[in-house]
């Protein structure tokens, strides 16, 4: 009983700690390179440092008029969350059209969450908050649309089409967001576990191909399961990479650069020299190979 009570004290004041978090908190890139972190708001995009890439794009943006008349006839009954990163190329052009759009149709913004992910490795698109959790949040800009509290659909990263034309199909429920490979395996890898994860790799194989648009959807995705410390699982999807790309240098050299870092130098070197086999001119694969070789020697 005691137990229970002091776990209840503990998520109170968890809870009471997320929601005393400051909005609009910078965090600092290097000396000269600060950005956003944790919740955010317009006003905080609106203001110096932030500005000129948000008001300038938010302005310079004209949505079809056509499409936001039907967006602003439903958009009131759902929810949205909002995950970018300040530092983001794709952040910087696709949330101050969005705002736009939300202006635009009247959206009220007290229904829209706004977060900012981090950009180093212990907090790659992470927030201190942690409100990315269990959302797998890969790409940013991610827009994911709720409604009665259940995800309908996301756009992620960019859109298919525009921004509000991609809002307009998720209303019809006719829409199907980039990245499908790493959406099917998050969910395998949530639904089964990593030994089982593993053992229908064969199975997996099969079904990623015919989402898979390039070897840069799951390398991205296995670095950020590293940085989240869920190591294996970014290991298992490192190699399943390799199988969808045999003839592509870079997802050895990514599978090398996860098995180096786990400390599994001979198995690294082995993938570093299927790279530069591949990749005769790759520098980096050279450098990797004369490190590890040189501290087998040693």
């Amino acid at each position: 009983m005691k137990k229970a009570v002091l776990c209840a004290i503990g998520s109170f004041f968890s809870l009471l700690l997320i929601q005393a978090q400051p909005l609009n908190r910078e965090a600092a890139h290097g000396e000269n390179n600060p950005y956003l972190i944790g919740k955010i708001n317009r006003e905080g995009l609106s203001n110096a440092g932030y500005a000129q890439w948000f008001l300038g794009n938010k302005r310079d943006y004209v949505p079809k008029p056509e499409v936001l008349k039907v967006v602003k006839e439903q958009l009131n009954d759902y929810t949205i969350t909002l995950f970018m990163g300040t530092w983001c190329g794709d952040s910087k052009r696709e949330v101050p059209r969005f705002y736009k759009i939300l202006e635009s149709v009247q959206f009220p913004l007290e229904r829209l969450t706004a977060v900012a992910v981090g950009r180093e490795a212990n907090n790659y698109k992470q927030s201190p908050g942690g409100e990315q959790e269990g959302l797998n949040v890969h790409r940013v800009p991610t827009f994911i649309f709720y409604r009665n509290g259940k995800e309908i659909n996301r756009i992620v990263e960019r859109p298919i089409h525009t921004l509000e034309e991609d809002i307009s199909d998720i209303l019809k429920g006719e829409y199907r967001p980039n990245y499908q490979a790493v959406a099917s395996i998050h969910t395998a890898l949530e639904e089964m576990g990593l030994k089982k994860f593993q053992k229908k790799s064969k199975q997996l194989l099969a079904r990623t191909k015919a989402l898979v648009d390039s070897p840069y959807e799951l390398s991205s995705y296995s670095y950020l399961l590293f940085t989240q410390g869920k190591k294996e699982e970014a290991l298992a999807v490192a190699e399943l990479n390799v199988q969808l790309y045999p003839e592509d240098a870079r997802v050895y050299h990514s599978l090398g650069n996860r098995l180096l870092a786990l400390e599994r130098n001979t198995e690294a070197l082995v993938q570093f020299k299927s790279a530069l086999l591949l990749d005769p001119g790759n520098e980096k694969a050279k450098k990797a190979i004369r490190a590890l070789e040189t501290k087998e020697v040693q």
